[in-house]
């Protein structure tokens, strides 16, 4: 029977339902949040098993982020073997590596082996090679020998991401055969919808869906009801790339295979969902040069992250402003001048971010290549022009109007219409220029367009207000 406390604890959990968790923006309720806190200073395990351990790995995820670092501990140490390691795989590094590494080589192992092959490889990937021995050598070999050749594997490959549970059955079985298999074996994934059929070697020869296996009799051979894997993904292929085959050709799963051919996992679409999320946060990230920082990072490791492309972009800001010093006798006696050109050069800059961030998309999904570059860029050569004469006839007239001079606003107007139309440019063959040299689009083209900008926007503004007013 169950003891008073016990029973308490378990009406407690079954109280616990998404709606109590999270409030209406879907941010973990502070009262939620402040009533685990309480659970953790007084050590009360009960009320956190109640109310935790049978949490989503999600929703845990979401707590154990939320929770203070200590608090994170604490938790995880308190629930001990009730505590869900997949919820690692739903929080972001630093805190994954704040938790694992504070608890013993042993502990893992043991809680490694009750996880799918791709939560387990996504958590042990990040440990030194150290610790990720010690944990291997604590498992059966035959696991052991499937996380060390995931591992192997190149970092964000689909050979990380994929699992080593599926199903596989030889061409000559019968679908009554391969129906009593997956009734009887022990050890088959928790769920899957297809079935592999291999030849002795592991060599993949092609697939059969589950409901096609439901719908034919138990007689038929698979051999003859399975059909030609077109989309196998090499284990080595990058996990971007296998992500757009699931886009383009609508998958739930995928064979990967080995050099060889051979079967050595599946991807599933819930791994490519993440991976999707993961690369879209990385290109965001990158387009702003903050490179892969998580907000759970620490001060001096956001620091580091921000601050190379910091140094690009104050070495383009001296160029910029070389620039303006070339025309300082020009500054000094026309002062509008110094009042209006940062719009020049601000409303160029962001042309030419509107134009970056669709072009450095646009490679990303491979969207744009050789056949369509040209036509992509007279495109945006049109845009640029149109937008500039646009605010080249706005701005015109506000700065006749404001200084009374309406050769100053045909100048402003002038260096707009050149602006706008060199920042479209800059926008698109900057990015396509990256990648054509192998560099990430994503995390160099900002600081260059951003360059190119000022440069030309305070050049042509100055220059043609110099040459106007006749100072040289």
């Amino acid at each position: 029977m169950q003891s008073g406390n016990e029973q308490a604890a378990d009406d407690a959990h079954a109280n616990v339902e998404h709606s109590d968790i999270y409030d209406a923006d879907g941010v973990v309720r502070a009262s939620f949040l402040a009533h685990i806190g309480a659970a953790i200073a007084d050590r009360d395990t009960l009320t956190l098993k109640g109310d935790v351990a049978s949490l989503h790995e999600s929703e845990l995820g979401d707590l154990l982020e939320a929770l203070q670092p200590d608090q994170r501990r604490s938790l995880v140490e308190l629930l001990g073997a009730d505590f869900d390691f997949s919820a690692l795989t739903e929080v972001d590094e630093a805190i994954r590596l704040d938790i694992v590494e504070n608890l013993p080589n042993e502990q893992i192992a043991q809680a490694v082996q009750e996880l799918d092959s791709d939560d387990a490889v996504y958590i042990l990937e990040d440990l030194d090679q150290e610790d990720q021995d010690e944990i291997l050598a604590q498992l059966p070999f035959t696991e052991r020998i499937r996380l060390r050749r995931s591992l192997d594997y190149p970092e964000e490959s689909a050979g990380r991401r994929m699992q080593t549970e599926f199903v596989a059955v030889p061409p000559f079985w019968t679908v009554g055969h391969t129906i009593d298999y997956m009734r009887e074996d022990k050890d088959l994934p928790d769920s899957f919808s297809q079935i592999f059929v291999i030849d002795p070697t592991f060599k993949l020869l092609g697939a059969v869906h589950l409901d096609q296996i439901l719908r034919t009799k138990r007689t038929v051979k698979v051999e003859d009801i399975m059909h030609e894997t077109r989309h196998a993904i090499p284990a080595t292929m990058d996990q971007e790339e296998a992500a757009r085959e699931f886009e383009q050709y609508d998958l739930l799963s995928a064979a990967v295979v080995d050099e060889n051919e051979r079967l050595v996992g599946v991807l599933t679409i819930d791994d490519v969902v993440d991976v999707i999320q993961q690369e879209a946060e990385e290109d965001l990230m990158r387009l702003g040069g903050v490179g892969d920082e998580e907000l759970s990072d620490t001060i001096l490791a956001a620091s580091r992250s921000r601050v190379p492309w910091l140094l690009v972009n104050l070495f383009t800001a001296f160029l910029a402003a070389s620039v303006i010093g070339l025309f300082d006798h020009t500054i000094e006696r026309v002062v509008a001048l110094a009042v209006l050109m940062p719009i020049v050069a601000g409303m160029g800059g962001n042309a030419a971010s509107q134009t970056m961030t669709v072009t450095v998309r646009a490679l990303a999904t491979k969207d744009i290549d050789i056949y369509n570059a040209w036509r992509v860029i007279r495109r945006e050569m049109g845009v640029g022009f149109i937008n500039g004469v646009i605010f080249a006839l706005l701005i015109g007239a506000v700065a006749a109007t404001w200084f009374s001079d309406p050769y100053l606003g045909g100048i402003i107007a002038s260096a707009m219409v050149i602006n706008m139309f060199v920042a479209a440019l800059a926008g698109i063959l900057i990015p396509l220029v990256l990648d054509r040299y192998g560099v990430d689009p994503a995390v160099a083209s900002a600081v260059f367009v951003t360059a190119v900008t000022d440069v030309v926007g305070f050049f042509a503004f100055l220059g043609l207000a110099s040459w106007w007013f006749g100072f040289s």
